[in-house]
């Protein structure tokens, strides 16, 4: 099934933390869609929830150094 969130994320400010927090997220399995808002500070993202979980992309953001506010 696929699912759409839309995540508040701080410390994005900048084109390189945009494709970092896009290229880690992209590469899950069951992305189907995700583009982060700069101006927003918000990543939008699209999932198959048969493949990964809400979770698993709040972790990869983390990962990558940013703070998802649920």
């Amino acid at each position: 099934m696929m699912k759409k969130e839309t995540l508040n994320v701080q410390g994005m400010s900048c084109g390189h933390c945009e494709k970092t927090v896009e290229g880690s997220v992209g590469e899950l399995d069951g992305i189907s869609h995700v583009k982060v808002n700069l101006e927003q500070n918000t990543v939008d993202v699209e999932y198959n929830t048969e493949k990964t979980s809400l979770e698993e992309i709040v972790e990869t953001i983390d990962g990558q150094g940013y703070d998802v506010k649920e």
